[in-house]
């Protein structure tokens, strides 16, 4: 995500200085503070995030260090410098019984220790800034993703497609993953119109991780075998919310234009990624 905010910003004629987790410890409120100060810049965009959901029931300090307090540290740093902060939140803030899109204003109720790090991070964002821009997201899946050791789902799919082995996933959760780039040029576009306050940005329709994966292989031309799972067969440390897809209404309201289908945003990144790996992107 923070590759294509930065890619969108500047596309857009912004000045902008993006750092990597080497160069900026979100932790050290100190460094945080220095930094800003000596860039002064107009806005901030927070992009970083402890995201290994089933580790942080192990390690909870470390996902409250990197969710809650360093979101803290940006916002007081982002109040001395009277800049903008832009802060990106996830629907894992929900418990997932709704059973249809969450909007941004349904109770939250995190499920773990991941979940209650980012949604103190969004309470710390509105603690200490009047207006701060709070997006909540879902499932973020951006063509930089093959180019890291985690990758993403689609990443992960892709990999294990080449295995020759059947391919579980679980068809009982269901969420709205989000393509990075329409994720940036929204977040730009909330900028641009001067929006504060939460706004929820996924992937348009709700749909299951299952079907997700079928639309992966349908686009990349593949058909391994793929069968269905659910929670009860396929247990995770972590609880996770089973319906956490977000609706974008309030976003579709503010005048942003509508995300893609998710077929378009799978054949979106399938380009994407072949112009990266050709070396072309």
């Amino acid at each position: 995500m923070g590759t294509e905010l930065v890619r969108e910003f500047t596309q857009r004629g912004y000045h902008v200085t993006g750092f990597d987790r080497f160069a900026v410890d979100v932790t050290d409120g100190a460094r945080v503070e220095q930094t800003l100060a000596d860039i002064d810049p107009a806005i901030v965009l927070n992009a970083a995030a402890y995201n290994q959901v089933d580790v942080a029931e192990n390690e909870p300090a470390a996902a409250f260090a990197g969710n809650a307090l360093a979101v803290r540290n940006l916002a007081l740093a982002c109040r001395q410098v009277d800049a903008r902060f832009v802060h990106f939140s996830t629907d894992y803030v929900f418990d997932g019984t709704a059973g249809r899109p969450y909007t941004e204003e349904d109770q939250t109720h995190p499920q773990g220790a991941y979940a209650v790090s980012k949604l103190a991070g969004e309470l710390y964002a509105q603690a200490y800034l009047d207006s701060p821009l709070i997006v909540r997201t879902s499932g973020v899946f951006g063509p930089a993703g093959c180019r890291t050791n985690r990758g993403n789902f689609v990443e992960v799919m892709l990999r294990l497609a080449k295995s020759g082995q059947p391919i579980r996933v679980v068809e009982d959760h269901v969420a709205s993953p989000t393509y990075a780039p329409a994720l940036a040029a929204r977040t730009a576009d909330l900028v641009e119109h001067n929006h504060s306050g939460v706004f929820h940005i996924g992937g348009g329709v709700p749909i299951s991780w299952f079907e997700y994966a079928k639309l992966i292989f349908a686009g990349a031309g593949l058909n391994p075998e793929l069968r269905p799972t659910n929670e009860r067969e396929y247990r995770t440390v972590a609880r996770r919310p089973k319906f956490s897809a977000l609706s974008n209404g309030k976003l579709e309201l503010a005048g942003i234009a509508p995300m893609p289908s998710m077929a378009d945003a799978v054949k979106s990144y399938l380009a994407a990624r072949e112009e990266i790996l050709n070396g072309t992107r």
